[in-house]
């Protein structure tokens, strides 16, 4: 009488009590021990064989007045607790520079296709800037 259980047995009843409608199952005979216990061992807890029983855990523990919108807004919460604000800076830096380069990029295509388009053009509109965002002083 004393042998133990294997580790893996030992796990799935941790599985199993986290997710007690399987034992429901089991007893309403819509599922066995050895089919369940072979899934589990096979699939892995992560499986979507699982996603009906994790559906009602996570319902028995959350309280029910709770609606998705306060869900939402704990998650923007918990990711605006864990946000660095030198690390943020520097992806906005980053963005910054990337969209510089873009303008750069665009206004080097708009200069070549004012050159490319004779010098008619040119002197027809001399008022037009070269670049897209620059302003001019009083």
């Amino acid at each position: 009488m004393g042998k133990s259980l294997h580790p893996k047995v030992k796990e799935f009843k941790g599985f199993v009590r986290k997710h007690p409608k399987i034992v429901k199952d089991v007893r309403n005979g819509d599922a066995n021990w050895q089919d369940l216990f072979e899934d589990w061992y096979l699939l892995g807890e992560d499986d979507t064989r699982w996603d009906k029983y994790k559906d009602e855990a996570a319902k028995e523990s959350t309280p029910t007045n709770q609606g998705s919108k306060s869900g939402w807004m704990d998650q923007v919460g918990d990711m605006v607790k864990k946000m660095d604000a030198n690390q943020l800076q520097q992806h906005i830096n980053s963005l910054s520079e990337a969209l510089g380069a873009v303008q750069g990029v665009l206004s080097q295509f708009q200069s070549n296709n004012n050159r490319g388009s004779g010098t008619a053009t040119k002197t027809e509109t001399p008022s037009k800037p070269s670049h897209p965002f620059s302003f001019r002083k009083d």
